[in-house]
């Protein structure tokens, strides 16, 4: 449905690298996040959080914090229950391997029972100014009874370990099982060789740029609230729920968002603080969390405690896969908080392997510690991570090359479409050619070399393959709303949310090529949820199959539509009129209107002419056919420096198969992030809890980010094959890069240690962990 361009849109169509609409506003610091906002009349908020990781709370003594200065209100979980608002309105979609519903416990606002975790909510101080509500919020005495705390998944399931919840027994959440274990057992009993290795996916603070922040106001009979989201359309309902109203009742509204990387997407215990405080006070109440404070409140990720075990024939081809572990869920549930340790790491593990079997255990679990959310991938770094550990281990222990055992077990081009054990069906992709292109791109075959001239300095050198294969968010309902404008702009409207991303010039690329709109008229709407239909946020890499196959909807229905208008500005038969270049003529002659044109034309009559409507305004709601499958291969070179431990990322390269790029640069860029991401979690980030649940890691004094010193230079090349699940042909890339990282790189570290003895080491590799495995033969 191109709109064959006009030459001078030519560069801002399908396919060109056209730099992001918003960056000359950011980059002048005219951005406006949430706490860039403030609201006249606004009072401040503070939140009181336990210092206890357990304990059961005997009071809450706030009359010396009323007294102070400046104070207008403290709220506590009793306030809110007693004005009908909440519990936590969280649910999990997965059930008990017996098909039993998940247990799930009540969680007030604010706790009013137990602490359950170092940061857990229990009060919030409303003052004038943000230091009055802190220096009251220092004021509010918490009388707490301590009971023992329990940081790691496998020791809450334990007999006679400490109990989060009454209503979950044993703190097991869901038992959750996939796969046919008889048949999975069979393959294990026949295989030649079978692998074991223990994996650990470790925990991650989430750390955006920007730390969350909100004004909470009662405006015109309804709750507002304005606070980063990756969607407002979804966050207005889950708040609706917790406020106890319609959602008519809630707008939510979102500005700049500073990162998410899922973290963002959920209800926050001081959204409905703080809606309710602003309804009781008759005034505007704005939070923001402090850098260490968000350490403790935003939820974390990863946190899998994994046994992998690969069942191989004689000849090294899979026979099965099968996973056994545990995921943490910290102290409650959060957004998508089961996902990522069950069904996501189902539909990732067997990646672009022919695998016939795969059988998945999880049971999900509480502990103390900051609850775990959907995370950069959210199972789709995990799924990979452990089947390429799995590769490279079998392909040591059985003495078969690395590179050859993935090329014997790839799903070949013409065996798709491939129905997978995971029940997904691959539609597109060209595993073995990725493959092929990534090792001469690394220059794998003149490794030896460079390991050896590497040895001549003393230092380790490694090289490691992450050959992911990703599954994206399941089809949902998306907004596609194009409306033009009085200025003579026009706006396209969706339900996705840019944080980050770029949305605004590749969503207008769209319009470009399906209606030749010119680039610079058009605009992006997407944080106002009193606009939108519908929309699923942005998560699970969707966003351009989402919004892309609703502004394709859209588009034809512009078309369709403006013919007939055309042809009564023309005189003409609707039948005759043609549609090109953002121009509607009469076929076989020079006569025509430009879409603009027509537009204003329309809105310059006194009445529609006709039934036909006087503007080109579009809603729709549309959604694609199925999940895309992005994939590709990273190959990470490593070097270790044996007195240190410090391990230095020397080389890496990528080349991936994302379908349809609508905008290069900005897939490049989304692609390096993910992979200095996956960088951190695989060498420096490492959060720590002690035995009394208390975070050790609470700062960046104590936690590794990764810095610009930690990035290679990243060499990123593209095989597209279009997806046949969406109008684009767009797989998705926003998390591939970590999909990627984390085997390429473990891989490549474990493969340098490998020349002292060393199989395996856990994520992160850090400098002490890795030291004390070669000097030591220990991992810290």
């Amino acid at each position: 449905m191109n709109a064959a361009l006009d030459p001078s849109q030519i560069k801002f169509g399908i396919g060109q690298p056209v730099s992001r609409k918003e960056d000359p506003v950011l980059l002048r610091g005219e951005g406006r996040y949430s706490d860039d906002l403030s609201l006249p009349g606004q009072a401040h908020a503070v939140m009181v959080r336990s210092p206890f990781a357990h304990g059961t709370i005997r009071g809450i003594d706030t009359e010396a914090a009323r007294a102070m200065p400046g104070v207008l209100a403290i709220v506590t979980g009793a306030d809110l229950e007693a004005a009908g608002i909440g519990p936590m309105s969280l649910t999990v979609g997965q059930k008990n391997r017996d098909g039993s519903p998940p247990r799930l416990p009540r969680q007030p606002v604010l706790t009013t029972d137990k602490v359950r975790f170092v940061g857990d909510p229990v009060a919030m101080v409303v003052a004038e100014t943000e230091k009055e509500a802190r220096d009251a919020a220092e004021a509010v005495l918490l009388d707490v009874d301590p009971l023992p705390a329990v940081t790691e998944a496998r020791e809450a399931v334990a007999p006679g370990a400490p109990l989060l919840h009454e209503a979950v027994p044993g703190n097991t959440v869901v038992d959750f099982h996939y796969g046919d274990a008889e048949a999975v057992a069979a393959a294990f009993a026949r295989a030649a060789h079978v692998v074991r290795l223990p994996l650990r996916n470790s925990r991650v603070v989430v750390s955006p740029m920007e730390p969350r922040s909100a004004i909470g106001a009662y405006e015109d009979g309804r709750y507002v609230l304005r606070a980063g989201s990756q969607g407002v359309f979804g966050m207005r309902g889950g708040l609706a729920k917790v406020m106890g109203v319609e959602v008519e009742g809630v707008r939510m509204l979102t500005g700049n968002v500073g990162g998410s990387f899922g973290m963002k997407a959920s209800v926050y215990p001081e959204y409905p603080a703080l809606l309710h405080a602003a309804r009781t006070l008759g005034r505007p109440v704005k939070w923001t969390d402090t850098r260490s404070e968000s350490f403790l409140s935003d939820s974390h990720g990863r946190d899998h405690d994994t046994l992998g075990e690969l069942a191989l024939d004689a000849e090294g081809h899979f026979l099965a896969v099968r996973l056994t572990g545990f995921g943490n869920l910290g102290a409650y549930l959060s957004n998508a908080t089961t996902l990522p340790s069950t069904m996501n790491t189902v539909k990732n593990v067997i990646g672009v392997y022919r695998t016939p079997l795969v059988e998945v255990s999880t049971r999900c679990v509480f502990t103390n510690t900051t609850p775990v959310g959907a995370y950069r991938g959210a199972g789709r770094p995990e799924g990979n991570y452990y089947m390429e550990r799995l590769v490279d281990t079998a392909a040591r222990e059985m003495g078969i090359d690395r590179v050859e055992l993935r090329r014997r077990n790839h799903i070949q081009p013409d065996q798709i479409p491939y129905d997978a054990p995971s029940g997904m069906h691959y539609d597109s992709g060209d595993f073995p050619a990725i493959l092929e292109e990534a090792l001469a791109a690394a220059d794998w075959d003149n490794f030896p070399a460079r390991r050896a001239e590497a040895r001549r300095r003393g230092r380790l050198r490694g090289i490691g393959i992450g050959h992911y294969l990703e599954v994206t968010a399941p089809p949902s309902k998306e907004m596609g709303g194009i409306r033009f404008d009085e200025d003579g702009g026009v706006t396209i409207l969706t339900g996705t949310l840019d944080y980050g991303q770029g949305h605004a010039s590749p969503f207008a690329q769209v319009l470009v090529d399906r209606l030749g709109i010119p680039f610079d008229r058009i605009r992006l709407m997407q944080g106002d949820s009193d606009l939108l239909i519908a929309g699923g946020g942005t998560g699970g890499s969707r966003s351009m199959m989402a919004s892309g196959t609703a502004l394709s909807t859209a588009s034809a229905q512009v078309i369709e539509r403006g013919r007939k208008l055309a042809a009564h500005a023309l005189e003409a038969s609707a039948e005759d009129i043609e549609f090109s270049a953002g121009r509607f003529t009469i076929a076989g002659t020079d006569r025509g209107i430009g879409l603009l044109e027509l537009a204003a034309q329309l809105r310059t009559l006194p009445a529609p002419p006709g039934d036909l409507p006087a503007t080109l305004d579009v809603s729709t709601t549309d959604q694609y056919e199925d999940s895309a499958f992005p994939n590709g291969c990273h190959v990470a070179e490593v070097e270790i420096d044996p007195e240190t431990g410090e391990t230095e990322v020397v080389s890496y390269v990528t080349v991936n198969d994302f379908g349809t790029l609508v905008n290069p640069m900005l897939v490049a860029g989304q692609a390096h992030g993910g992979i200095v991401q996956g960088i951190g979690q695989a060498l420096t980030e490492h959060t720590a809890y002690d035995e009394d649940g208390q975070l050790l890691s609470g700062s960046y004094m104590d936690y590794g980010l990764p810095r610009a010193g930690h990035a290679p230079s990243l060499g990123f090349a593209s095989h597209p094959v279009p997806a046949r699940t969406n109008a684009l042909g767009a797989k998705g890339c926003g998390e591939a890069g970590c999909a990627g990282a984390l085997p390429s790189v473990m891989n490549a570290v474990v493969d340098a240690l490998a020349e002292r003895g060393i199989a395996h080491v856990d994520m992160p590799a850090t400098p002490l962990k890795v030291w004390r495995l070669l000097h030591e033969g220990v991992a810290a």
